[in-house]
């Protein structure tokens, strides 16, 4: 049986007792059903794995001991950036979770002249709050150690404005693939637009800002799909895709 994985933002250090805070022990005690002694992995976001066992266990309160510590080797020598024109519900749901497999370091929402999220400041910090536990679901599930940066919403041009380094935007005007382009020094940028993808001016202003236009092939591909295939062959190329082991 595979041993539950559990973001705990909190400090971790061998020997102590911690306290599971409200979303681990939700999970650990009404889905999982663990019971005292149950092996557990804890994570807070450093990049290490802290071994524990479920210690005390209440209807509302559970703790768990830690027993050690090891180094995560989970994430890419690859830093990538994923700027995603938001997409609606499930489809931006996914493109995030399957970002994070991918060993996307940074999640940048962009609003697009396309994008149809369209929300005040309180449903925006909702909005936030449940990408962010997109992030850490997804964390657990890959094995993950260090949750990727989740950038607030912002308009493409602010994000063009201050785009700096190596980048690519797909484009389906654009006559070159990925693997024309040379090794990026230090991190990489990659751009995909919201369902119906980014317009023609949009392509143009991320050109000038630097982004290097690429196809992925002849046909067109969901936003959702896109952002996982751009993801893959840049960790492919140049990141630890190459030799990857299935589970």
């Amino acid at each position: 049986m595979r041993i539950p994985r559990l973001y705990l933002p909190a400090p971790l250090r061998t020997g102590d007792e911690v306290d599971l805070d409200e979303r681990c022990h939700r999970h650990a005690i009404q889905v999982l059903r663990l019971r005292v002694g149950a092996p557990l992995v804890l994570f807070n976001g450093d990049g290490n794995d802290y071994t524990a066992e479920l210690s005390h266990s209440e209807r509302r309160h559970a703790r768990a001991r830690v027993l050690g510590s090891t180094p995560n080797p989970a994430e890419s020598p690859l830093a990538v950036t994923l700027a995603q024109g938001i997409a609606k519900g499930d489809h931006m749901d996914y493109s995030l979770q399957k970002a994070v497999e991918l060993g996307v370091q940074v999640i940048v929402p962009v609003l697009c002249e396309r994008s149809v999220l369209r929300l005040d400041d309180r449903r925006l910090e909702k909005k936030l709050e449940h990408w962010q536990g997109i992030l850490i679901s997804a964390c657990e599930q890959s094995g993950r150690s260090r949750l990727p940066q989740l950038a607030p919403i912002q308009p493409l041009d602010d994000w063009l404005a201050q785009f700096a380094g190596h980048g690519v935007v797909l484009d389906p005007r654009a006559e070159q693939g990925l693997a024309t382009l040379a090794p990026p020094v230090g991190g990489c940028s990659a751009l995909v637009g919201p369902e119906g993808g980014l317009t023609d001016e949009e392509l143009d202003k991320a050109r000038v800002a630097g982004l290097n236009g690429i196809r992925l092939g002849p046909r067109i591909l969901r936003t959702e799909t896109a952002a996982s295939t751009i993801l893959a062959a840049l960790q492919l190329l140049w990141g630890d895709l190459e030799g990857a082991q299935d589970n």
